[in-house]
């Protein structure tokens, strides 16, 4: 099937015969490769399909959720613990994340898989045609296809491999890197899992890369500071204080983004901000209610009578022991919601908000851990950037001497909690689920049982 996905099809109605108005319709969905990327607009059409695979769509009739929440929400549930979230759901596959008893058929494991290799081919396809775009556009355009491949390959392989350092990077098998487009598949596809180290380096590659071809400012598309912020958790996924510590810098010493306050500001987009995305987004996934499917909100949110435009399944529900994690005072320790038995987290209720994937807090908070394990002060000190947090909070500023990294880390807990960071928290600073160890094999996905029945080269992850 040489044939791409694309965004906003034209079709052309043609009548064929005056009296039976009859019609040829042509294809909404899919353009044959040969001829759909012959100039730029095809190309800069097929960035755009990209985008897609990133917010929502479908393919052979399977919904493709990543950045829209499949990549946050599976990190919380995997992450979860009873005494402070559970999950009252009826999802056979999201109860497996959370019960640790993940199958080979897990339907999420699946999906995002799948949905991340479309979104990968679509980046491919618009890079292996981009000598076809115009030459005021074509950095822009190549820089937004590799972010969009880099970040992808980011998140699979924390997912679908091992933690970095858990062993040897260079023999723990990732993911397969595919960097041409596939069209029919043949042997040749069939392809077997690259390194963990392999995998790293291609979206450091790619993600390097994307920083600088993209602008400063481009809309709601990858920018620089969007390159450089997702380069800045990947480092800090590995370690790698000092490169995370001067990515997360060159974000924030952006200017082109601000704390909001108060800290419900920078949430509920639509509920609160008209549908932009509030002025601490440094990158989020856009919603509206023509397009696009916000899955924070369909598992995390619940529907309030009383304001409009709420929604939701209700099935993620804060326990009590969370809550009494914050400190007296603490705006956040209050946005929650109970409008029955159950509470609720406060920050994805809008049905049609933005999907936040990076926000300012994030940044500061890594330029903080980063510059404390250093024992630096590059941008700001560590004192300094936590307490920016706590001030927009209502939090009374920290002391030199109550600065600790267990204080940094649970600062970084409270403020990004719910936003998809718990599980690559715990797994990169050697900590715990209940009673798994980090390195448990059971908060590893499987590769899932379909992709190995097409593609026997692809070996199992252990303990499935």
């Amino acid at each position: 099937m040489k044939k791409i996905f694309i965004l906003c099809a034209v079709v052309a109605l043609t009548t064929l015969n005056a009296c039976d108005k009859r019609l040829d319709v042509a294809p909404t969905q899919t353009i044959d490769q040969t001829t759909a990327l012959n100039a730029s607009k095809d190309v800069e059409a097929a960035l755009i399909g990209a985008y897609d695979a990133l917010q929502n769509g479908t393919q052979n009739g399977i919904n493709l959720d990543t950045y829209s929440g499949a990549f946050q929400y599976t990190s919380e549930i995997l992450a979860a613990v009873p005494t402070e979230v559970r999950f009252g759901g009826t999802f056979a596959n999201l109860q497996e994340l959370y019960r640790k008893e993940i199958t080979t058929i897990n339907f999420t494991a699946e999906t995002m898989w799948l949905a991340s290799y479309v979104a990968i081919n679509r980046c491919n396809n618009v890079l292996a045609n981009i000598d076809k775009v115009t030459e005021a556009k074509r950095s822009r355009v190549e820089g937004e296809a590799r972010f969009i491949r880099g970040a992808v390959y980011f998140e699979m392989v924390r997912y679908f491999g091992k933690q970095w350092a858990d062993g040897n990077n260079a023999s723990n098998p990732g993911v397969p890197i595919v960097t041409t487009p596939t069209g029919a598949v043949t042997d040749a596809n069939k392809l077997p899992r690259n390194s963990v180290a392999e995998v790293y380096a291609q979206a450091i590659d790619d993600l390097t890369k994307a920083e600088a071809l993209v602008p400063i400012a481009n809309s709601f598309y990858a920018n620089k500071s969007v390159a450089a912020a997702i380069l800045a958790r990947l480092y800090l996924q590995q370690g790698n204080f000092a490169a995370a510590r001067d990515a997360a810098n060159r974000v924030i010493t952006s200017g082109r983004f601000r704390l909001v306050t108060p800290f419900a500001a920078a949430f509920n987009s639509r509920l609160n901000n008209n549908g932009a995305n509030p002025a601490e987004y440094v990158f989020a996934v856009q919603v509206n209610d023509q397009d696009g499917t916000n899955s924070m909100n369909t598992y995390f949110g619940t529907t309030i009578g009383s304001i409009p435009g709420t929604a939701g399944r209700g099935d993620i529900r804060v326990q009590p022991a969370h809550i009494a994690l914050y400190e007296a005072g603490d705006a956040r320790s209050t946005f929650f919601i109970r409008p029955s038995a159950n509470t609720f987290t406060y920050k994805f209720l809008d049905r049609f908000g933005n999907v936040p994937v990076v926000r300012l807090s994030e940044m500061i908070l890594t330029r903080a851990e980063a510059n404390f394990r250093l024992s630096t002060t590059v941008g700001a000190a560590p004192l300094a950037d936590i307490n920016l947090i706590r001030a927009r909070v209502g939090l009374p500023a920290l002391t030199t001497d109550r600065l600790t990294l267990a204080a940094i880390l649970r600062e970084r807990k409270l403020e990004l909690a719910f936003e998809g960071h718990a599980l690559h928290d715990i797994k990169r600073t050697g900590g715990t689920v209940g009673a798994l160890p980090f390195n448990s094999p059971k908060l590893i996905l499987p590769v899932p049982q379909r992709e190995r029945d097409v593609n026997p080269a692809l070996v199992q992850n252990e303990g499935y």
